[in-house]
């Protein structure tokens, strides 16, 4: 299952997905995960969560974070929620060229039982009909 938390610049998705992950690690049978693009909320996680900084990988595109993803549930197979903060600054495409990708893990996410929430700072109009599904 995919779900994105959404909102503008500036409008606190970072404090929203964080504490979502928080209040997961709480009731969670399964292992958790957290991605971010730099290490600003690392301590501000529950101990539970594994922390994972991204830019240490060099992701960049679609593809590249798809098999991320992959990696990381083909690792863990009591993997359970996969949060990822600074979406568009992971995979540096418009959210319009993703649809394929998104197609793509949710697929994988509903096979594998995996809930993956992704934080996406975006204006309303750069927002595609497809991602609207999403939101929560």
């Amino acid at each position: 299952m995919i779900q994105v938390i959404y909102g503008t610049q500036g409008s606190g998705n970072s404090k929203r997905i964080l504490d979502c992950a928080n209040d997961y690690a709480q009731k969670a049978s399964g292992n958790l995960v957290f991605i971010d693009n730099d290490s600003a909320f690392m301590l501000d996680l529950d101990r539970r969560i594994r922390y994972i900084n991204a830019t240490e990988y060099d992701i960049g595109s679609p593809k590249f974070f798809t098999g991320f993803i992959f990696g990381i549930a083909a690792q863990d197979f009591d993997l359970e929620y996969i949060f990822v903060d600074s979406f568009m600054a992971l995979v540096k495409h418009s959210l319009f060229m993703l649809e394929e990708m998104f197609k793509k893990l949710e697929d994988f996410t509903n096979k594998r039982n995996i809930t993956l929430v992704l934080s996406i700072s975006s204006e309303e109009s750069d927002l595609p009909e497809y991602v609207k599904k999403y939101i929560v």
